[in-house]
């Protein structure tokens, strides 16, 4: 698969302009600040109202219940979120939800959360969850669920994509090179 027609997946903590519009319409925006433990509900919400603008979709990372609430394109459950109370709420159409899975275990979870998509990492990032082609590939293979690769994505490795069997790829620093 050329990665001309990957979906692309970038995660963000910020609203920096200068960055979102060097991106096509087919980025999807996913925020994410962990190092703050309140969300700045009216930074969500700017953001939301300009990625709409431009035709971007935009997600929430793990927080469900919000990104219901200002009617967010969808959610983002990271491997360390195994709850499953969010299939008590209903959604409306087309709302996405994607999560991430380091190993088999979290696979199974992400699956029994009703995930779309799942992020599997690290691919070519060498931390404590480094995959590489092969492991990356043994482990997606488990899974009937789309796949996105994640984890140290570069402009130098982004041609080893074709040799998985991904529908998109994700990141931070490949989208600010």
């Amino acid at each position: 698969m050329h990665d001309k027609l990957l979906k692309k997946y970038y995660f963000i903590n910020s609203f920096d302009t200068n960055t979102i519009n060097k991106q096509d319409r087919r980025t999807t925006f996913i925020y994410r600040d962990y190092k703050t433990s309140k969300l700045d509900t009216n930074k969500i919400l700017k953001l939301k109202t300009f990625l709409k603008k431009r035709g971007n979709k935009f997600l929430l990372a793990n927080n469900f219940k919000m990104a219901l609430k200002f009617k967010l394109d969808g959610v983002y459950l990271p491997s360390f979120n195994k709850k499953f109370d969010h299939l008590n709420y209903s959604t409306y159409s087309n709302f996405i939800i994607l999560g991430s899975a380091h190993n088999l275990k979290e696979i199974k979870i992400k699956e029994t959360q009703g995930v779309q998509s799942i992020f599997i990492s690290s691919l070519f990032k060498k931390n404590n969850n480094f995959l590489g082609i092969n492991k990356f590939k043994l482990i997606s293979s488990y899974s009937k669920k789309n796949i996105i690769a994640l984890g140290g994505i570069s402009k130098k490795n982004i041609k080893e994509l074709r040799l998985l069997n991904i529908s998109g790829f994700a990141g931070i620093s490949f989208f600010e090179q």
